[in-house]
């Protein structure tokens, strides 16, 4: 399945695997990304998407939020990716599962966590603030 990002490029070839839905009511989305190399060789990555809907609670200020939601839109997106190049396709599927072990026995409890959506979005506000020059709004 090819999936695009929001902003219109495409994901490369990428396979949902896996949905998991967190006590603070964010969906965790599990993707295989793994390309062939060459015959018996495949890069496995690994990649992790975790949509976030601003809400202005999260915000100190509302002028806050509206300096996030018009640079970033409405959501924003969590992302983490972990590959393994030169995989033996022997391997691929465990190596991959291992990927997917590893993030959720690390990760998921802190994404997890009631206040990750919170925190999240004040540090792309305090991103912003802080590299004004990376954000269309500031130049």
């Amino acid at each position: 399945m090819q999936v695009k990002y929001k902003d219109g490029k495409n994901m490369a070839m990428a396979m949902l695997v896996e949905e998991i839905c967190l006590p603070n009511g964010l969906r965790v989305e599990v993707w295989d990304q793994s390309i062939s190399i060459a015959e018996n060789t495949t890069k496995v990555e690994l990649l992790i998407r975790i949509r976030v809907e601003l809400q202005p609670s999260y915000f100190i200020k509302p002028e806050h939020f509206e300096i996030v939601r018009e640079i970033m839109g409405t959501e924003i997106f969590y992302e983490y990716k972990k590959q393994r190049p030169f995989v033996s396709n022997k391997e691929k599927d465990a190596v991959f599962r291992e990927l997917v072990d590893t993030f959720k026995q690390d990760s998921l409890p802190y994404l997890a966590r009631p206040k990750f959506p919170h925190n999240f979005t004040l540090s792309k506000y305090w991103d912003i603030e802080k590299n004004r020059y990376k954000y269309r709004r500031f130049s």
